[in-house]
């Protein structure tokens, strides 16, 4: 569109917004299939205005992540003697356990 009158907005192709977005057509209309971006339906066709960019880019905006502080974790003291494991006690290996032995009451 390269004669557009003055008083009128100017309104851009798929293709000029793609190629503005360094992107392919295929991907901006993908975009306006899925409601994901906002557009003129003028003709059949969409058309988007420098208000619908400036909206296109800021939904494609990532803004950095806030830092959480780290959790600090308290230590406990461990005393001399004491098991690190947390009062875990391992099993009897089944091979040595007692099987109980069936009588036979007839």
């Amino acid at each position: 569109m390269t004669g557009t009158p003055p008083g009128l907005p100017r309104l851009y192709t798929a293709a000029e917004v793609a190629e503005a977005l360094r992107c392919s057509t295929w991907w901006v209309q993908e975009q306006v299939r899925q409601r994901r971006f906002p557009y003129e339906e003028i003709a059949g066709s969409c058309r988007f205005s420098a208000e619908h960019y400036a909206v296109i880019l800021r939904v494609c905006e990532v803004l950095p992540a806030e830092e959480l502080p780290t959790p600090v974790r308290e230590v406990l003291p461990v005393l001399p003697g004491e098991a690190l494991t947390g009062g875990l006690r391992p099993r009897v290996p089944r091979r040595l356990r007692e099987v109980p032995t069936r009588t036979n009451a007839a």
